[in-house]
């Protein structure tokens, strides 16, 4: 009997599904900020064309599915890899969690690393300090 090959193809089969994302991944992240603030981040990161589509959100709960825009995800056993990506935000005292269910995590892509990284940077720009208006000369006395 030759069970060796059949062996090492099963061995290597469960090795290579990490690497091509099989399954849904929950990933989480505590932010310093409270979830208002970090939900507006997070509608500036969805709102994003070149990167999502398909966003339905719910205001009150603070969450959202979409997909990821970009090239087709195969998976080792030639299916596509199609779905919603999920992102949800709980208030933990004066801290906001974000939970995100991710679709797709692999060689090409890392579809919740892209997203945590969008959602930084808008809540970067969101808190940046604004620029104060230019003071007004003063009228000339009489």
């Amino acid at each position: 009997m030759k069970m060796r090959p059949v062996v090492v193809a099963m061995l290597a089969f469960a090795l290579a599904l990490p690497a091509f994302g099989a399954g849904n991944k929950t990933y989480k992240t505590t932010y310093p900020v409270p979830c208002s603030e970090l939900w507006g981040a997070v509608k500036v990161a969805l709102s994003n064309l070149d990167n999502y589509k398909d966003v339905q959100s719910d205001e009150d709960k603070m969450s959202a599915d979409y997909n990821v825009k970009h090239s087709i995800h195969w998976s080792v056993i030639g299916a596509v890899n199609q779905g919603k990506n999920h992102v949800s935000l709980v208030p933990i005292g004066t801290t906001c969690e974000m939970s995100v269910v991710s679709m797709y995590s692999g060689l090409s892509h890392n579809d919740q690393g892209d997203f945590k990284k969008r959602v930084d940077e808008s809540l970067a720009k969101l808190q940046a300090p604004k620029p104060a208006e230019p003071t007004k000369p003063e009228p000339p006395a009489k």
